[in-house]
């Protein structure tokens, strides 16, 4: 999947649904992370639901922020 086709959006963070049990802590405290060279985080959208499928350490990082949204890009399956 070339995910730099897929447009970035605003996505909810209560709305993800994470598919990852670890977070490196190394990306997430990185200054200049760039997780697998991408700026966006990587969401799968199936039957409604948003799946976080790469991106958790963003994810946490605007959580800790408090900021509700992230910029994502998302991949909509029907």
């Amino acid at each position: 999947m070339d995910w730099s086709n897929v447009a970035p959006r605003v996505v909810q963070l209560g709305e993800l649904i994470t598919t990852k049990t670890t977070l490196d802590l190394r990306d997430l405290l990185a200054d200049d992370s760039t997780f697998y060279g991408d700026l966006f985080p990587h969401c799968v959208e199936w039957e409604g639901q948003l799946y976080l499928e790469d991106g958790l350490h963003r994810a946490l990082r605007a959580a800790l922020q408090q900021r509700p949204v992230l910029h994502a890009r998302v991949l909509v399956l029907s």
